[in-house]
C-alpha cells in the first residue's frame, strides 16, 4: 500500500479533477473515482491508504462504502465529505470509523492539513504495529530472567491481569525494570494487539504533558498549527504507560483522575469529552505515602492508580537471579555485536552476586555491554568489570572510578574503543554505549576524534569538564 496514495470519490466531475489537480500538486498518488460502485473496482489495482469520499451520490451511499470498507480493508482511512446539512449524516460516519469529514464548499487549506493528519496517523500506527510485532516475542514471560520469590509473584500477577483491564502501579528503585513489567503486562493481555504508547512523566515539560497524553486541536496554543491526537487516542484499547508518575503536579493528577473515573478525555481547546478504553500503567520510584501525607500526590488518584499494585524487587534484594540476569545479557549483548557469547569467569560471577547495584538491572546490563566492547578476549573477568564504587570480587578490591584527568582519558578510551568495534557507526556505537547520538557527537568533537575513532588533533575540552558516559 503505497505511503500517499488517495482514492477520490464524487459523482461531480468538478469537485474530482479540483482535488486530484491539487492533491497531485502536493505530492501524493491520486485516482478517481465518479461512484462507489466504480470506486470498489479502482481498489482492486489501485491499493490507496486513503479515501476521501462524498456522501451522497447516486446509487451506494458514502455511508455504505464505508462500512464495506470497514469491513474488507479496516486498515484504509475514510475521509468523507459532507454538506452543512448533513452534519447528522457526519456524526454517523464518524461512529462508523471515518477518519474525518470535509464540509462543503471545500476548504483546500483544510484538506491539506486533515490529509497531513491522516498519515501521520498512519505512520504512528504502523511504527506501533511493527514495535508491538516485535515486543509481543521480547516480553514474553519466559525473557523475563528470575526465579526469585519477588519475581515469582509477578509473575503470578501478570498472569492475573491478562483476564481484565485494571488500572496498576508499578513501584520500585531507578533501574528495576519497571517497563518491562509492564510491557509484559501488556504483551500478556487479550489486548496484546493493540498499542502500548509509553510516557516519561519527568522528561516532558509540564507545559506539554497534557497535550502530549489528550492532544490539541489547532490553535489551542502557540505553536498548535493544527490539530495533533495523544497517546490516549493512539492507544485505543491498548496501555498509556506513565512512568514517574510521582514526578507530576497537582493540576495534571486532577486530570488524570478524571480520565480514571470517567474513562474520557478533552483534548487541549477542545470543548468536548472523547471516550478512552485504554489501560493505565503506572509506575514511580517515588515514595508516594510521604508525597501524600506532604499534600504533593493525591490521595483519590493514589488509590485509583493501585488497583493492583506490584513492587519491582531491587537486584541486591534477589542475587540468587543475577546470574540468570548476566546468561541472559551476555547473549543478547554478543547478538547485537555480531560476536559469540563471551564466558563469565567464576571470580567475575561472584563480584556481580556480592555487588550491591545501586543502579539495579539497568546498571548491570551496562556493566556488561561495556565488558563485552572493551574485553580483548572471549572471557569477561574481574579485570573487565568497571563498576561505581569500591566491592570484592574473589578476594580482591575493585577500587572506585578515578576522577579528574584520569576520568577523561578512560572515556575518550571506551569511546575510540566502541568506535572502533562498530566500524564508525555512530548509531549503533551511541545505543552500545548507553548514550544519544547528539551524545557521541559531542564526545566525538570533545576528544577531536573522527567518526572511526582516530584522533585528528591534539584533544580540546571547550568547557574545562570532563563529564563521564554513566551521567548522560
Amino acid at each position: 500500500m503505497s505511503a500517499k496514495r488517495v482514492l477520490i470519490i464524487d459523482d461531480d466531475a468538478a469537485i474530482r479533477e479540483t482535488l486530484e489537480r491539487t492533491l497531485k500538486r502536493w505530492s501524493y498518488d491520486v485516482s478517481v473515482a465518479a461512484s462507489a460502485e466504480e470506486a470498489l473496482a479502482v481498489l482492486q489495482r489501485f491499493d490507496p491508504a486513503v479515501v476521501v469520499t462524498d456522501i451522497r451520490m447516486g446509487g451506494m451511499d458514502g455511508l455504505e462504502l464505508l462500512g464495506i470498507l470497514r469491513e474488507r480493508v479496516p486498515d484504509i482511512d475514510v475521509i468523507v465529505i459532507t454538506a452543512f446539512e448533513e452534519m447528522r449524516t457526519a456524526v454517523s460516519a464518524m461512529k462508523a470509523g471515518a477518519f474525518e469529514y470535509l464540509v462543503k464548499p471545500l476548504d483546500l487549506d483544510h484538506i491539506e492539513l486533515v490529509l497531513q493528519r491522516c498519515f501521520a496517523d498512519r505512520a504512528l500506527r504502523q511504527r506501533a504495529r511493527r514495535l508491538a510485532d516485535d515486543a509481543s516475542e521480547a516480553y514474553t514471560l519466559d525473557r523475563i530472567a528470575g526465579r526469585s520469590p519477588g519475581m515469582i509473584e509477578i509473575y503470578k500477577t501478570i498472569g492475573q491481569l491478562a483476564r481484565n483491564h485494571a488500572s496498576v502501579l508499578i513501584r520500585g528503585e531507578t533501574g528495576t525494570g519497571k517497563e518491562l513489567v509492564a510491557r509484559a503486562i501488556h504483551f500478556n493481555s487479550a489486548d496484546a494487539a493493540e498499542p502500548i504508547v509509553a510516557v516519561n512523566c519527568s522528561a516532558i515539560p509540564e507545559s506539554l504533558l497534557e497535550s502530549e497524553l489528550f492532544g490539541h486541536r489547532k490553535g489551542s496554543f502557540t505553536g498548535a498549527t493544527m490539530d495533533r491526537r495523544g497517546r490516549f487516542a493512539l492507544a485505543g484499547r491498548g496501555t498509556v504507560f506513565l512512568d514517574e508518575i510521582g514526578d507530576t503536579s497537582a493540576a495534571f493528577q486532577a486530570k488524570l483522575l478524571r480520565v480514571l473515573q470517567d474513562q474520557e478525555f478533552t483534548p487541549v481547546g477542545a470543548e468536548r469529552a472523547e471516550r478512552t478504553e485504554a489501560r493505565v500503567i503506572a509506575a514511580t520510584h517515588r515514595d508516594l505515602e510521604s508525597l501524600m501525607r506532604s499534600g504533593a500526590f493525591r490521595e483519590d488518584l493514589y488509590f485509583r492508580l493501585r488497583i493492583v499494585e506490584i513492587r519491582v524487587p531491587a537486584l541486591r534484594e534477589r542475587r540468587d537471579d543475577i546470574p540468570l540476569l548476566v546468561d541472559y545479557f551476555v547473549r543478547k549483548i554478543a547478538g547485537m555485536l555480531h560476536q559469540p557469547p563471551a564466558a563469565v569467569t567464576p571470580a567475575a560471577m561472584q563480584g556481580m552476586i556480592e555487588y550491591d547495584w545501586p543502579g539495579n538491572v539497568r546498571e548491570l546490563e551496562n556493566t556488561l555491554t561495556r565488558a563485552l566492547v572493551l574485553s580483548k578476549g572471549s572471557v569477561i573477568d574481574v579485570g573487565d568489570l568497571s563498576l561505581a564504587s569500591k566491592t570484592h570480587f574473589g578476594g580482591a578490591i575493585m577500587e572506585e572510578r578515578p576522577r579528574g584527568d584520569s576520568l577523561r582519558e578512560a572515556e575518550r578510551e571506551q569511546v575510540v574503543r566502541v568506535l572502533a568495534k562498530t566500524g564508525g557507526n555512530k548509531r549503533k556505537a551511541a545505543r552500545l554505549l548507553g548514550i544519544s547520538r547528539a551524545r557521541l557527537d559531542r564526545l566525538i568533537v570533545r576528544h577531536a576524534l573522527h567518526e572511526d575513532g582516530v584522533e585528528s588533533r591534539p584533544p580540546v575540552d571547550p568547557d574545562g569538564l570532563a563529564s563521564s558516559l554513566s551521567e548522560a
